[in-house]
Formats: structure tokens, sequence, C-alpha cells
């Protein structure tokens, strides 16, 4: 009898279970595309780019719920696009655990970009693994640290186009341009990345975001040669959060008014970071004479340690990263609503605050709230303002603005 009881109650759990395994989803109902099966060799030499390919086309064309698996170990690419939609796939989870090198050929690129996700809904990116775009065979070769009219290197990994992204834990090291791109796309989730280039390598940007909304970028190490994040035109609802920026060039909205295309830019929180050893803090800049007018509105820094940082805050509406830009005419992107809200620590430059906004469109309502900055040697910071008349709130230091010596904004 007790036997019976036994088994009576076993089968009772297994149907529990089994009911509870269809509610849920179970892993059986997730079809698996395993690179090594469609013809990677993984030894670092060959170029895997085909079977990568198949596999993606494979699951894209699948339905449901999907998973491509990139085993441990060394792969080589050529410039390659993972191409949506996919419409009968619920998501389409990548679990990358090895290292993906990048063709080093740059006459394999046709295009602007090295691994691309175009046009994909439900993506999911983790695993731990890394994409390696040995940049240090092209940096040489990059101009666009020197002229505004320039070929762009290859993005390490660009998202285009792309819908309810999740990208974790990810690592990216030495790309020939930006490590990531992130364009024209909606709900994209980006977390645990660790991007790394060496301070002088160019234009190495950690994260770029462009024409894209609703996207969080949180919990991200970044040591690079430029902006370790920079927000570009058209971006709306951008959350930048628990970020380690440094070396590099701090967190950057822009630069903006640089094209005849670009839109409106607001709501956006850059918070609870820490920024080291950089060239600059948090900035927003703007080219002079814009070639159409938009809007940059609604942004807060808030809640932001620098330590050793050249520039802790500053606001550029003249900005020019070349000898000669061949203008002096005032940007036409207008700047309201600006908040810089607990920013403290300490500045490589005696000047801690910069705010050098357009003689055309005057900033309007910059707000500084208990900001606290002290230069490296102790002493008193100052800040410098033109076409500005910010409010302070709380302890301010520095709180007296000075004109520059000489502002064309």
């Amino acid at each position: 009898m007790a036997q019976q009881s036994v088994k009576v109650l076993t089968l009772l759990v297994c149907v529990l279970w089994c009911a509870f395994a269809a509610a849920a989803g179970s892993p059986a109902d997730e079809a698996i595309f395993n690179v090594g099966s469609y013809g990677a060799h993984a030894d670092g030499q060959t170029d895997d780019s085909n079977a990568f390919l198949k596999a993606w086309e494979a699951a894209c064309a699948a339905s449901g719920k999907v998973k491509i698996q990139i085993p441990g170990g060394t792969y080589k690419l050529g410039p390659i696009v993972f191409k949506g939609p996919c419409p009968n796939v619920a998501s389409l989870t990548v679990v990358h655990r090895g290292k993906i090198l990048a063709s080093t050929n740059l006459d394999k690129f046709d295009t602007d970009a090295w691994v691309t996700f175009y046009g994909v809904k439900g993506l999911r990116l983790s695993g731990g693994g890394t994409f390696d775009g040995q940049g240090a065979a092209a940096w040489d070769q990059n101009s666009c640290s020197k002229t505004k009219h320039c070929k762009a290197l290859p993005v390490s990994v660009k998202f285009i186009h792309t819908n309810d992204t999740i990208v974790k834990k990810i690592n990216s090291v030495n790309p020939k341009f930006f490590h990531m791109a992130v364009i024209g796309a909606n709900k994209f989730r980006a977390s645990d990345l660790k991007l790394e280039a060496p301070d002088e390598s160019p234009n190495t940007d950690g994260i770029h975001i462009e024409a894209s909304s609703d996207v969080k970028i949180t919990n991200t190490s970044i040591h690079t040669g430029d902006d370790c994040i920079s927000i570009g035109h058209g971006s709306t609802d951008i959350l930048i959060a628990r970020i380690e920026c440094g070396p590099g060039h701090g967190l950057s909205i822009g630069s903006l008014g640089k094209y005849n295309y670009e839109k409106d830019v607001h709501g956006l929180v850059i918070r609870d970071s820490n920024i080291t050893g950089t060239t600059n803090g948090v900035r927003i800049k703007t080219w002079e004479n814009s070639p159409v007018s938009t809007v940059a509105t609604n942004i807060t820094f808030q809640n932001i340690q620098m330590t050793n940082v050249s520039n802790p805050i500053i606001i550029d509406q003249s900005y020019c990263p070349f000898a000669n830009c061949g203008s002096k005419e005032p940007s036409k992107v207008k700047l309201s609503n600006i908040n810089f809200i607990g920013i403290r620590g300490t500045s490589a430059t005696p000047v801690g605050v910069t705010l050098i906004c357009s003689k055309g469109y005057p900033c309007q309502n910059v707000n500084m709230q208990s900001v606290h900055l002290k230069y490296i040697n102790g002493s008193e910071v100052t800040a410098v303002c033109a076409n500005v008349s910010p409010s302070y709130s709380g302890t301010v230091i520095p709180k007296t603005c000075t004109a520059p010596s000489s502002a064309n904004a």
C-alpha cells in the first residue's frame, strides 16, 4: 500500500511539473544553432564569416525562441551583417563565449561597420565573449581626428534599426573606430559591458547613440581613447547610469549641429557614475555654424564623481576639434533646461566649469545644484561663462562665472 502511495505521489509530482514546464516554456522549446555545426573552425586564422551567416540565417528562418551558440575559441570574421527581420522568431539569443577577431585588411571593408545587427526584433546578446577589432593595425590610417571631411574606419559592433534589444556581459577591445554604435534603435538595454582601448587610440568612442529612443546603458566599464559615451542627434529618452569612465574624453552629448539632417535631442539623464583621468568630464558640444537649427533640451547630469578630470563640466558651442573649421558663425543648436546636480571631485585644470553658449542662441535655464569641485592642488577652481546666466542652488563651488578672454560662440 505504501509503495502504491509513493507511485501515485511521484506521478502527481510529474504531472504538476510537466504542466508548469509547459506553461513556462521548457528549454526543449528553444531551437539551438551552434556555429560549429555550420563549419566554424575557431582557430583564429580561418575566416568563419560564412559559418556565422549560415547559423544566423537558419536561426532567423526558425520560429519561436531561438539561440545561436558561439562556444569558447578564437574566431576570425570579416565585415558581416546579421540581418532581420526574423518574422516568426519571438526572441533571438546569441550566446557569445569566445573571442572574435576582426580582419586587419581594410580593403575588405566597404561599409562603416565590422559586425552589424540590422532590423532585428527581440535580440539578446550575452555570454561574456569578446569582440577584438584589432584596431592598432589601422589607427594610423584614421584621418577623422584631423579633418572634418574624412572616411570613417569601421565600428566594431553596430545595432541599426533594432527593437527590444538586450546586450549583457559582452567585452570589446581595440576597435578600429567606435566600440559600439546604436543607430535608429528603440528599446535598447545594455549592461555589464567592458570596453577597452589605449587612451591614445583615435576616435574609439565606447558607445555612440544616435537617432534612438528608450535606451538604457548601465553598470559598464569604459577605458578608451575618445568619449566613453557619446549621444548624437535625434536621441530621446536616454538613461546612462553607473558608468566607470576613464581614460577617455568623458560622457558627452554631441557633437551636435554638424549635418543638415539632424533632429532634436531631449530627455537625457546621465547619473551615478565615476569619471577618472579624462580630458573632459560631462560635456555638451555643438559645432559652430550649424547647417540647421535644432533643439537639445531636458538634459540632466547627476551624482557624478570626478577624479583628476580636465574640464569637469563643459558646454562648448564653438566645438571644433581641428586647427581650423573654416567658420566663426554661431552654433544654431538651442540648449535649454540643462541641469548639473551633485557634481563633485577634483579638476586637473584650474577652470572647473566652462559654459560657452552660442551668441546666436544663448543657453536657457542652465541650473547648477550642489556642485563642489576642487583643483588637484587643493585650491579653488574657477568658472568661465559666455551667453548664459546659470542659476544656483545648494552649495556650488565655483559659483562666480567670469567671461572668457575671448568667446567666438
